[in-house]
């Protein structure tokens, strides 16, 4: 039971929703670290952390089987060049101890599609399906917590919410994430498949980073404004959350990635699962991000109510 304060709902002067006018007068008036440290502080006694790993593994749990079954249901789907696109891609991803691992497991979900094995692609698409859902809900749960509502929606309510945003916005935000962290590799393996010319590469070069920031931004916004079990701002003022969550992650993913370049002891010491901790080192800073992005927008929300005191006062033992 987290013991961040509960946000007040709140409106503009005539009753309509909050903006980015009002989100911005708010910011200047509080101050950035001010409102960095307070965010911090909320997302800390929020039990951020603790939904941050939560998150992570659902995350890992969609994404490795639904790579499997992506490339294994290509070939009974007769989309053979868009498993081949999807299997190149992981492929180059995974260079390294773990690229025989990796390649082994596309090659025989490829291969082995027509054996009787497709049922168990099909299974491993839905697992995925559920634990994209799960994780929905999982942010609706820590989105809850930080703006103080111990409470979250009924049970029927929550997961038929948490399939739909997990399509609607879920996915979405994945897909963006996979553009600008992934979209070289992507490009690469589809002018290998395709046998394009460079200057479909250039011109997706191009285009890449402002899509995938795009899509994530609006994803994102609308994950901050739906997961939480209250009536929110408007987007473009959970949009200030968001770009917190994305300049996060970007920071994060930087970091990450420049360590595993540098350093040789990851890839030694974790030999041939060194690309599934990567994913799951990955996915909790992720996770960290966006936790970290929601209570952003908590926190700006409570200072605007005039009430900005983050957390509860300590009921002792």
């Amino acid at each position: 039971m987290g013991t961040a304060t509960k946000v007040p709902v709140t409106r503009d002067m005539s009753g309509e929703e909050l903006s980015a006018d009002e989100a911005l007068a708010s910011l200047r008036r509080y101050g950035g670290w001010p409102l960095l440290r307070d965010s911090f502080i909320r997302f800390r006694y929020a039990d951020g952390f603790s939904h941050s790993r939560a998150l992570a593994l659902q995350t890992v749990l969609a994404v490795i089987p639904l790579a499997i079954a992506f490339v294994g249901l290509s070939t009974t789907l007769h989309t053979e060049n868009i498993g081949r696109v999807a299997e190149l891609t992981i492929h180059r991803l995974a260079a390294g101890p773990s690229a025989e691992v990796v390649d082994d497991a596309l090659q025989r979900s490829r291969h082995k599609a027509g054996d009787g094995a497709a049922v168990a692609l099909w299974f491993g698409a839905v697992f995925s399906v559920v634990n994209v859902t799960t994780a929905m809900c999982q942010i609706e749960r820590g989105a809850n917590r930080i703006y103080g509502n111990e409470r979250d929606r009924v049970f029927h309510q929550k997961y038929l919410r948490g399939l739909v945003m997990s399509l609607s916005a879920g996915i979405p935000l994945g897909l963006g994430f996979i553009i600008m962290v992934a979209g070289g590799d992507l490009a690469a393996s589809v002018v290998a498949v395709y046998h394009l010319d460079g200057g479909a590469k250039t011109a997706w070069e191009i285009i890449r980073w402002p899509l995938g920031l795009l899509l994530a931004l609006i994803s994102a916004s609308a994950i901050f404004r739906r997961s939480p079990r209250r009536q929110q701002p408007g987007y473009t003022w959970l949009a200030f959350g968001a770009v917190v969550y994305l300049v996060l992650w970007t920071a994060l993913t930087w970091v990450l990635s420049l360590y595993l370049d540098i350093s040789g002891s990851f890839d030694t010491v974790y030999g041939p699962l060194s690309a599934f901790m990567s994913l799951v080192l990955w996915a909790y800073l992720t996770s960290i991000a966006l936790f970290l992005g929601l209570s952003f927008a908590a926190q700006l929300e409570a200072s605007r109510a005039r009430r900005p005191g983050p957390i509860q006062t300590d009921p002792g033992v």
